[in-house]
């Protein structure tokens, strides 16, 4: 069980999803990433959580705000979007957080080019959801509660 001063729960993005609902809509729907933070921010309301909710298109940005979270946060919630194929960068932060981490993504990406079917994330992360769209973030934060409540 977590103690009080951390049930907050970091949720990052990674590039390109600030244009969601605009961007691809056949693949990743039509609501937006301020849809998502708010969907988010009650869901982990009802669970006892305060959702700290980022975007950046910088990789540097997110690796900073993953070290940051070491001992302010209970869990990391990540979509690392484009980064989730390329960035060791990220890679080498997450290891080093030793908090619960799950990696989310609105496709399946195992159903899409090939290249996407390779995450630097996963190694690190305890679980990841991907394919259920926007409920894909609902599932990761369940899934950060149930691990943080064990």
């Amino acid at each position: 069980m977590i103690e009080n001063s951390r049930k907050y729960i970091l949720v990052l993005n990674g590039p390109n999803l600030n244009m969601l609902g605009t961007r691809e809509p056949e693949i990743y729907g039509s609501k937006t990433l301020e849809n998502i933070k708010d969907d988010m921010t009650s869901h982990g309301q009802g669970l006892g959580y305060n959702i700290d909710f980022r975007q950046s298109n910088s990789e540097g940005e997110l690796v900073d705000w993953i070290q940051q979270s070491r001992a302010k946060m209970a869990a990391i919630i990540i979509n690392a979007g484009a980064y989730t194929h390329t960035s060791v960068a990220l890679l080498d932060a997450l290891q080093s957080v030793e908090i619960p981490i799950i990696e989310v993504h609105l496709s399946n990406i195992f159903s899409r080019e090939k290249f996407r079917h390779h995450s630097y994330i996963s190694p690190v992360a305890n679980g990841v959801i991907c394919g259920f769209g926007v409920n894909s973030y609902i599932l990761a934060l369940e899934a950060a509660h149930d691990i943080l409540n064990v």
